[in-house]
């Protein structure tokens, strides 16, 4: 019987264990890694972003890690095409394509055709002045409204980035955006979110965690990393790339590149503090409290990653999802029992086209509040608020909130 190799998507929350996972397939199996990170992609900060080290790395070659400056931008869509290069030239060599990181958007432009290619420049465009990026998001949203209402129905005025990926879709390709999303969502296998899956042999394992458990482990990660330095890492990277800024008083930004990095902007207060002051009791408490945080929001990403995963994944009812394999990483005493070899089955069956001995979860579809492409926006007159999306809305208009304001006005 003639080998088919998968795509083999490794996904879990922060802490689960995806990293050493994948590198056991890669050594079985001689495949190599692909990351599906969108922080790993920046030089630095290898301790808090949890980049594979250089000899867990020297087990398999990995992909995407490392090819970018701190500060440079780098879009879903250009992770997508840089990412299925890779893919493509892996199956022609017979390698194994490991998938493995915990940003969903990354995994889901490579599993679905969801995307809008790059814009060409061979099409008449509208006047640049539509990109005019320097503009208030509401002032972009006007002119998403006169040019493409139909977009600009399902954005909201305050999302930005949204906003102007539109206009420059339409000022790139001569055509709105909207319509190109309807063109998408109407081929064959296609859903409400875009269009059908990109790789019919696609498998994902799904690393699952007591939540009690994985937040201990999150805690005892980041203590981890203050002892492999990662004190010493962020003290560097700021001085290097924010410090002069502050200086001139500048506000740093912390929503672009690396600097968006869970655990970077968490430090800041600390790391701001004049360097006679960190050793005194009031730097202590303010490191002590820094580390703190930086748990919370670790916890906080973990659950967040798993609610998406449901939502996206096992809760959708409207498109083609790739079989999900469980795999129970609570205890790590039996690894090899419960998470490397059901792994190694499963992802060998697929290779052979034979009978799985593991069942794939099962589809559990969910009412989401994660807004997707088709949904429209609501403006609350009486809260002064707009939602995206119908389950945000209804959740909107059966709040205390909305009812105590409704109530005050009459």
């Amino acid at each position: 019987m003639a080998l088919r190799l998968p795509l083999v998507v490794i996904l879990g929350a922060t802490g689960s264990g995806k990293t050493k996972l994948s590198l056991e397939l890669a050594r079985k199996f001689k495949g190599e890694i692909i990351s599906a990170d969108s922080m790993q992609v920046y030089k630095g900060l290898d301790i808090i972003t949890a980049k594979a080290t250089k000899e867990e790395q020297s087990v398999a070659l990995h992909h995407l890690i490392d090819i970018l400056e701190p500060h440079e931008s780098f879009t879903v869509v250009e992770y997508r095409n840089s990412a299925l290069k890779i893919i493509d030239n892996l199956i022609k060599r017979n390698k194994l394509p490991i998938i493995v990181g915990g940003t969903n958007y990354y995994i889901e432009s490579l599993l679905w055709k969801i995307l809008i290619e790059e814009p060409g420049d061979h099409v008449k465009a509208p006047p640049s002045r539509y990109l005019d990026h320097e503009l208030p998001s509401e002032e972009l949203h006007k002119k998403l409204k006169l040019l493409d209402p139909e977009m600009a129905r399902r954005l909201h005025p305050n999302n930005k980035r949204k906003i102007l990926r539109s206009l420059e879709v339409l000022h790139q390709k001569g055509k709105q955006h909207s319509r190109i999303l309807d063109e998408q969502r109407s081929a064959e296998g296609a859903s409400a979110t875009g269009g059908p899956l990109r790789f019919p042999n696609a498998v994902i394992l799904k690393l699952d965690c007591e939540k009690e458990i994985l937040d201990q482990r999150l805690n005892q990660r980041v203590d981890k990393m203050i002892e492999d330095g990662l004190l010493h890492e962020l003290a560097n990277f700021h001085k290097q790339y924010n410090e002069s800024r502050i200086k001139n008083s500048e506000i740093p930004d912390y929503t672009k590149g690396v600097f968006q990095s869970i655990g970077f902007k968490e430090f800041h207060s600390y790391l701001t503090l004049p360097e006679d002051e960190k050793n005194t009791e009031k730097g202590h408490q303010e490191l002590a409290k820094c580390i703190e945080q930086l748990k919370l929001v670790t916890r906080r990403y973990a659950k967040k990653q798993n609610k998406w995963t449901r939502n996206r994944f096992l809760g959708r009812r409207d498109r083609e999802v790739p079989p999900m394999y469980g795999l129970d990483v609570s205890d790590l005493s039996k690894w090899e029992e419960k998470v490397t070899q059901p792994a190694i089955e499963i992802i060998q069956s697929f290779i052979n086209g034979s009978e799985c001995n593991h069942l794939p979860l099962p589809m559990e579809p969910v009412a989401t509040s994660v807004p997707n492409s088709l949904d429209n926006t609501h403006f609350c007159d009486v809260c002064d608020r707009i939602f995206v999306g119908e389950v945000q809305w209804k959740e909107h208009l059966g709040s205390n909130r909305h009812r105590k304001r409704l109530l005050k006005l009459k």
